[in-house]
C-alpha cells in the first residue's frame, strides 16, 4: 500500500509518498481502505515539529517511526475484520479519527471501540472525513469555552426576531 509519511520536521518538502506493509488485523481490529482523509492544524504542527511540545510527544531531533505519520480523521470502507469484531462487516462505510494518526494511508487497521462510526448514508467519503478533529474542536468550544448547555438561546438572535 501507499501511505504519507516523514523523517524529519520541515514544511510540506519533508512528506513522501512511500510504500508500506499493510496493517496488521488483530482480533479485535477493523481494516479500513481510506476513502478519503482530511488534514488539520494538528498535522501541521506533527510535520514541522512545532510547537516544540509536539516534540516531547513524536520525538525530539526527529519523529519516531511510530510519529511519522500524519492524518487524524478519515473515511473509508471496512475491508475485513478480527474474529473479535461484532460491530463492522466488510463493505460498511464508516468514518472517524485516530489517537495515533495515520489516515493519510490507503489502510489502516483501528479497534472496533475506538473513535470510528458508521458514515451516514447522505454524507460523502470527503464530507465524512472532514467531521472528527473539527466537530471535537466545535464541541470543545462551546461547552468548555462558551459553557453552551442545553435551553440556551443566544440572546443576539431572541433580540433579532423581536
Amino acid at each position: 500500500m501507499k501511505a504519507i509519511r516523514f523523517d524529519r520536521y520541515g514544511p510540506p518538502e519533508v512528506l513522501q509518498l512511500r510504500d508500506a506493509d499493510l496493517p496488521v488485523v488483530g482480533g479485535n481490529d477493523v481494516l479500513v481502505r481510506v476513502r478519503a482523509a482530511s488534514v488539520n492544524p494538528l498535522d501541521w504542527h506533527f510535520m514541522r515539529g512545532s510547537p516544540y511540545l509536539v516534540r516531547m510527544l513524536a520525538g525530539l531531533s526527529r519523529p519516531r517511526a511510530g510519529a511519522a505519520r500524519l492524518g487524524a480523521d478519515m473515511a473509508g470502507s471496512v475491508e475485513a475484520v478480527g474474529k473479535g469484531v461484532t460491530e463492522f462487516r466488510p463493505g460498511d462505510e464508516v468514518f472517524g479519527g485516530l489517537d495515533d494518526r495515520g489516515t493519510l494511508a490507503e489502510y489502516l487497521s483501528i479497534r472496533e471501540d475506538a473513535a470510528i462510526l458508521p458514515k451516514p448514508a447522505g454524507v460523502t467519503f470527503e464530507q465524512a472525513a472532514a467531521v472528527p478533529v473539527a466537530a471535537v474542536t466545535a464541541l470543545q468550544a462551546l461547552r468548555d469555552k462558551g459553557h453552551v448547555q442545553a435551553g440556551h438561546k443566544d440572546r443576539r438572535v431572541q433580540h433579532a426576531q423581536c
